[in-house]
């Protein structure tokens, strides 16, 4: 699972967001599962607190019926995101809520015109703690450990109301002030539509955060 994430401040209260990923589905690199693009305008409360609105465009492709086509989801997403600066360790946190227009399948080979739909709410948990006495600057390693909860709801949502845990361990590499490489192991515990079967997946997460701050020095 490899993703870009870019968070661009353009002034001291507007920014924008542009992120990329793709996720395979087996031996960490074969067979394409899923690609996203997700961009949003960033209004910025004060330094270490921001609202973001925006829409994201997912393409599945390998739907589960045994269809022999991929199937597009556009989703709305709007979401408070915050850090907590410690003089050894960073915390951030985001609440995200999704729109999910999610396009149905006619027939193994066709799409049908009309779409499922349901709301998700996402409350997302990230520590990190120096590895180096140089704390969190260029070229050193941190420690990570992050959880993610994914929860449904809305009228065509029966027995799922729980989908996903996503939880990460691993490293990350300061590239420089503001950027940094993450990457380690994911675990996606997820329930089933059917809401009595549920999957373990085992999944190597490589992600590449990209800060920049075009304000214009005082």
């Amino acid at each position: 699972w490899t993703g870009y994430f870019n968070q661009t401040r353009l002034s001291n209260k507007w920014g924008f967001w542009a992120e990329s990923q793709l996720r395979t589905n087996e031996n960490f690199v074969d067979n394409i599962s899923q690609s996203i693009v997700r961009v949003g305008g960033t209004y910025y409360l004060n330094n270490d607190t921001k609202l973001t609105a925006g829409y994201a465009y997912i393409n599945n492709f390998s739907p589960a019926n045994g269809a022999n086509i991929s199937t597009p989801e556009h989703r709305p997403w709007q979401q408070v995101q915050w850090h907590t600066k410690y003089q050894k360790l960073r915390l951030m946190q985001w609440v995200r809520l999704e729109e999910r227009y999610r396009q149905k399948l006619k027939n193994a080979n066709e799409l049908d015109n009309s779409f499922a739909f349901n709301f998700r709410i996402r409350y997302n948990f990230l520590m990190q703690v120096p590895l180096s006495k140089k704390l969190f600057q260029p070229n050193t390693f941190s420690f990570i450990a992050n959880d993610e909860v994914h929860v449904n709801f809305g009228k065509e949502i029966v027995y799922n109301t729980f989908d996903q845990n996503r939880f990460f361990l691993g490293l990350t590499y300061q590239t420089n002030k503001t950027d940094n490489l993450q990457f380690g192991y994911m675990n996606i515990f997820q329930q089933q539509a059917a809401g009595n079967a549920y999957r373990s997946l085992h999944t190597a997460r490589i992600f590449y955060f990209h800060n920049l701050d075009l304000r214009k020095s005082k």
